[in-house]
């Protein structure tokens, strides 16, 4: 994998052009579960940037990479294997970086993400690049019209420091297997994880010089170049709502084609039939994963007012069993979060949430060394408030009282957000119909899964535009061209 452990710490190179290069400059990665510098990441420039798009530009327009649907099989095979052999030096290194708990890298942080790439891999074998639309009559001519699906061209990614593994393969396997070129930019607070997939496909697969590039910067100058320069043509980023708006108002300028992965407010509604003992276990693991940084877990918990105590009394008790501490302990569920600042954050959200009538049930306490918060839990919440209503990432659950089953779908869909949700109840056919109620782009029925690689990810309202993953993850990185010719 390159240049590893060395004496100032861990280091990595970025990947332009073919060429796996340093920098002038670096930046320091810090591990979130201790607070200190363990590696240095090379700090790319605008020029770097500038020259990634070229590498991108250059390889589409002049190579075959977009035409030759074998040379991306054989190459995406060839990634999947490289992942799949280094899957251990990865695992440790995400769990530093990111602060993943081990037994988290055993799912979406590591282990499923690598598997993305095989379903890309074997989606690409069949999947079909045309389409006969018959012919047809016209003025004493037959006429055959087709389609036939085109890579979209350069692709930006840009990516959020919270599942980088899993985020960085959903945007870049499928834009390759489409044919396009990318460009992928690290996330500043986790550069190392990202440049370790550059540097293996650089030295493990047959993928031609400039067909993907990979950059971290600690400059905001750079997302921008990326955003905005005319030889790109996608932009895909996962992050925040609010920068999210910035981006799709930066490439309209050359109306690029954008897909977003943002925000969410997700709501998980307890049904009053529904079994309270696991559905309050479910929520109080559930806002705990990753210490609460993931755009999809459910952070409102809605509940019937008559059984808000008892239920309020359940998930305590839960999350007073979750495990937090070193990532590295495979018996931690809860590691840190990413940094001081993130910290502090989801500590003044708590603090404003209380002063403005939150109660306080357990948790709302920083923890060091390290950026740990304990799991905290807010009791009768209203839904109209800060806490309620905007992204918190971290292990902050809000237990919000409802009157009835109409009241619930209501303050449920009072959100700008529409990423996921939740609901539980014994009856499967109610808890469908609710299901079907809330303007959602994923939904989990009594703790059922919908994530995986062929499960296509993404947001209603403000969540986002697009989707990620599946078929419908291949297809946001395709054209479409109509095309005829006379047949008689």
């Amino acid at each position: 994998m390159g240049s590893d452990d060395k004496a100032q710490g861990v280091t990595k190179r970025l990947l332009i052009d073919g060429k796996l290069v340093g920098s002038d400059r670096t930046f320091p990665s810090v591990d979130p579960a201790t607070g200190e510098v363990f590696g240095e990441a090379p700090d790319a420039t605008v020029a770097d940037t500038e020259a990634a798009i070229e590498a991108a530009r250059r390889a589409f327009d002049t190579t075959d990479w977009s035409t030759d649907r074998d040379l991306r099989v054989r190459c995406l095979d060839q990634l999947h294997r490289a992942l799949t052999e280094h899957k251990e030096e990865l695992r440790e290194l995400t769990i530093t970086e990111v602060g993943a708990s081990r037994m988290l890298t055993h799912g979406n942080q590591l282990d499923t993400p690598i598997e993305i790439v095989r379903f890309y891999a074997d989606l690409l074998r069949t999947y079909p690049l045309s389409e006969e639309l018959g012919t047809f009559e016209d003025r004493g001519r037959h006429h055959r019209r087709w389609i036939e699906k085109e890579a979209g061209g350069v692709v930006a990614a840009i990516l959020p420091y919270n599942y980088p593994n899993q985020i960085g393969l959903a945007k870049v396997v499928p834009a390759l297997a489409a044919g396009c070129t990318v460009v992928l930019k690290a996330a500043p607070d986790t550069p190392l994880i990202t440049l370790a997939l550059g540097e293996l496909i650089a030295e493990h697969t047959d993928i031609p010089a400039g067909v993907i590039n990979v950059v971290a910067s600690s400059e905001v100058a750079v997302g921008e170049v990326l955003t905005t320069h005319p030889d790109v043509d996608i932009v895909s980023f996962t992050g925040s709502t609010a920068v999210g708006r910035q981006i799709m108002a930066a490439a309209s300028g050359t109306l690029k084609r954008v897909f977003l992965e943002l925000g969410g407010k997700s709501a998980m509604i307890v049904l009053d039939d529904a079994d309270f003992d696991a559905s309050s276990m479910f929520a109080a693991f559930t806002i705990c994963s990753h210490a609460g940084q993931g755009c999809a877990l459910t952070t409102r918990l809605l509940v019937p007012r008559e059984n808000h105590d008892e239920i309020v009394g359940k998930v305590a008790a839960s999350m007073s069993r979750v495990s937090y501490g070193d990532p590295k302990d495979p018996g931690t569920y809860m590691g840190p979060l990413i940094s001081e600042k993130q910290r502090d954050k989801v500590h003044g959200m708590v603090q404003r949430a209380v002063e403005a009538g939150a109660e306080l049930v357990i948790g709302g306490e920083k923890v060091d060394p390290g950026f740990f918060y304990k799991p905290t839990l807010l009791a009768n919440v209203d839904p109209d408030s800060e806490i309620a209503q905007n992204e918190v990432f971290g292990p902050v659950l809000t237990v919000i009282p409802y009157t009835d089953e109409e009241d619930a779908v209501r303050i449920a869909n009072n959100s700008i957000f529409g990423l996921s949700g939740a609901v539980h109840s014994r009856d499967e056919e109610r808890a469908l119909r609710v299901a079907r109620r809330i303007r959602t782009g994923t939904f989990s029925i009594n703790g059922g899964n919908y994530f995986g690689p062929e499960a296509p990810f993404g947001g209603y309202k403000q969540s986002g535009i697009g989707r990620e993953m599946g078929v419908q993850g291949l297809e946001e990185f395709l054209q479409i061209k109509t095309l005829a010719t006379v047949v008689s």
